[in-house]
């Protein structure tokens, strides 16, 4: 399987099946290149702005040490270079499985694949899901289980000040989304022949709750859509970037927003980053919070399990219209 990896051999060309079709292309020239999205000090966070204009922002003071930020991104690397035949004992295409190397998104349904080669694990519990991760780089799952458990305080501290920002206690949003799930999806794009033809990943919201990005300093390549026109997003240093997933657009009745974004690829370097998901138990049931729904502003989304909302996210094409769509009142 290691020859569906677009990390295991060099490209001079870019192949069919990665063309966009010229409608759906990334349009690179008209991406707003100086542009910032918000930043929060965690020290004093004010997250109201941040949350219902951009959906998108980079946090500093977050407590996620430095030199844990810099190993994880350096033992991402070590493993992608591992040999193609390592890798390929891996690979799998299968979207139910809790460990797995695959390639774009969502192989089996697509018909135009994305400049991406992922690894995705599930990390909470740790003690249950670790004896499943890579056992090389030989440092790789200390390393990764001691980020997680950072990344994994710093989303409860997020919530809290998240929760404070609507106005709800500080428990709010952790507890209501129950005992919460936590995956991690470390994606390497590769240098690609024609970034102007396709994409890492094409325009997507989150369906979880909150996502923490870990990014490459030297390269860049998320963008965010913001007032119809894509924003890149210029790494701070040190910085983590977060995002709003669909379950707090829903909880917040649509105060706060889950924006499109996309990551797009580079001629001359490769690209890695390390997303970290906060996601609800599959059975609790989401909707608005009730102290933000009144006669001046009814529930704009049915309540719902996550289980429902992941299923439907999975059936259909990443960059369709926006799931929430599905679950409005």
């Amino acid at each position: 399987m290691a020859d569906q990896l677009i990390s295991t051999a060099v490209h001079d060309q870019l192949p069919e099946n990665y063309a966009r079709p010229e409608t759906q292309r990334p349009r690179l020239h008209e991406v707003v290149s100086d542009a910032q999205i918000p930043v929060v000090d965690l020290a004093d966070p004010d997250l109201a702005a941040a949350c219902a204009t951009h959906g998108f922002f980079q946090v500093l003071n977050h407590g996620v040490p430095v030199e844990l930020m810099d190993a994880m991104l350096a033992v991402a690397y070590d493993f992608f270079r591992l040999p193609p035949e390592e890798k390929a004992k891996l690979y799998s295409d299968d979207p139910a499985k809790k460990m797995r190397l695959s390639t774009s998104f969502n192989v089996r349904k697509e018909t135009v694949h994305n400049w991406r080669d992922y690894l995705r694990l599930h990390c909470h519990p740790l003690e249950q899901f670790v004896p499943d991760w890579p056992a090389n780089p030989p440092s790789f799952r200390e390393i990764v289980s001691a980020y997680c458990r950072e990344v994994r305080g710093l989303g409860f501290r997020l919530y809290a000040a998240i929760s404070a920002s609507l106005g709800l206690e500080e428990e709010y949003v952790k507890k209501e989304l129950g005992e919460q799930e936590q995956h991690m999806a470390v994606n390497f794009y590769p240098k690609c022949p024609a970034p102007d033809l396709t994409f890492g990943l094409p325009a997507h919201t989150d369906p979880n709750a909150l996502t923490i990005l870990l990014m490459d300093q030297q390269v860049p390549g998320l963008q965010v859509l913001k007032e119809g026109r894509w924003i890149a997003v210029n790494p701070r240093p040190n910085a983590l970037v977060i995002n709003i997933g669909d379950q707090l657009q829903a909880l917040s009745n649509g105060r706060y927003k889950s924006v499109w974004h996309r990551a797009v690829v580079n001629a001359d370097k490769p690209r890695m980053s390390v997303a970290s998901f906060l996601c609800p138990c599959n059975d609790v049931l989401i909707g608005p919070a009730a102290k933000l729904v009144g006669d001046g502003s009814p529930a704009v989304y049915r309540d719902y399990t996550y289980a429902e909302y992941y299923s439907k996210f999975w059936s259909r094409n990443l960059d369709q219209e926006h799931c929430l769509e599905l679950f409005r009142t």
